[in-house]
């Protein structure tokens, strides 16, 4: 079998493969660009890269010039595929989005809300536009306002199902019969929505898949079933090349099927994570104290909120797990070992041909 390449609108990756945006600075420059160099797609994320403690006018400045440090260094490792990761909910969002346009970055991928004004802040069509959406509906909602309001429509989707990692676009209600909404049954629903779309501007808008995809079967079954790619996060959490502290790893490594579990985030969104000390001394303490600045995600219900989610992601991302909250995907606990990257790239591919 020969591996298909990916096409994104002006972009191809040699793999169908585009690496999942993981904040709280999980997958930064060393990540994004040891992907691209394997020909995938590498993706950082740009959420919280600045000082959480800042003033608002500091946050915004901080956070421009950590993205744009990460954005170089990526160049400098690799002339390959890279992307940009940004929260719809960010208070920040066109500012770093601005900030990696102008830095040459060629594809914008916005998930955590509907982006409807995206290709407001992006008027250059070079670049990318890759909402992610969890149902036919959500991707029948951009592509009608896009068509609409900008005569355009994204160069891609990118379909999250209910067994990703982080931030989920899924009720707790429906994560309670986890099985109605696999993406088997929601891709061709997706497939299906964007039909008559392509066919008004002339170009095909590729599917991508993730959530819970873990092996080259798990990539061969979702391209025979018409998905364009697959995006992993989960896989890279544990190569070398990620930026997170070992005790982050570590995590991952120990972790069995019943550690991983869903919750309820401050910004209002369930979200899965690895079951440790800091999500059981949440349930016992019911909250802690909230500093905040600056409110980074517009979504955030600080004054109901139990602790301040950048704050846990950064504790963990630094090696102080007890005291932070460890994002994962479903599949997190199958994960035995720390490769590079460019091993487990091999290991998949080498998979997908076999299947």
């Amino acid at each position: 079998m020969k591996i298909p390449r990916l096409h994104i609108g002006t972009m191809v990756s040699e793999i169908p493969l585009v690496q999942g945006g993981m904040g709280v600075r999980v997958s930064l420059a060393s990540l994004a660009a040891a992907v691209a160099n394997q020909g995938g797609i590498g993706t950082i994320s740009s959420i919280a890269l600045g000082d959480i403690n800042a003033n608002s006018k500091k946050y915004i400045q901080t956070s421009n010039e950590a993205l744009i440090r990460e954005i170089r260094k990526a160049k400098g490792l690799t002339s390959g595929n890279l992307a940009i990761n940004v929260m719809e909910a960010l208070s920040n969002a066109a500012e770093l989005i601005k900030s990696a346009v102008k830095e040459g970055i060629k594809m914008i991928v916005m998930g955590a809300g509907l982006p409807l004004k995206l290709p407001e802040i992006v008027a250059d069509d070079s670049v990318n536009l890759v909402p992610i959406v969890s149902s036919g509906r959500a991707a029948g909602l951009i592509l009608r306002s896009w068509d609409k309001r900008y005569q355009r429509v994204p160069d891609g989707f990118i379909l999250e199902g209910p067994l990703a990692g982080g931030h989920l676009g899924f009720s707790i209600e429906q994560l309670e019969k986890i099985d109605d909404y696999s993406l088997e049954k929601l891709l061709p629903d997706v497939l299906s929505t964007v039909k008559s779309y392509q066919e008004k501007y002339g170009k095909k808008i590729p599917i991508i898949v993730g959530g819970g995809v873990y092996d080259g079967k798990d990539i061969a079954r979702m391209l025979s079933l018409g998905a364009s790619g697959v995006q992993m996060g989960t896989r890279f959490v544990c190569t070398d090349e990620c930026d997170v502290s070992p005790e982050f790893k570590q995590a991952y490594l120990e972790s069995s099927r019943d550690d991983i579990v869903i919750i309820k985030s401050p910004v209002g969104m369930p979200g899965r994570a690895i079951k440790n000390k800091f999500l059981r001394d949440v349930e016992s303490n019911g909250k802690y104290r909230i500093k905040c600045k600056y409110r980074c995600l517009s979504a955030c219900k600080i004054d109901k909120a139990k602790y301040c989610i950048a704050k846990a992601l950064l504790n963990s991302w630094a090696g102080d797990v007890d005291h932070g909250l460890i994002f994962c995907g479903e599949n997190a606990y199958r994960i035995n070992k720390i490769v590079s990257v460019k091993e487990l790239i091999a290991e998949l591919c080498a998979d997908l041909k076999a299947a």
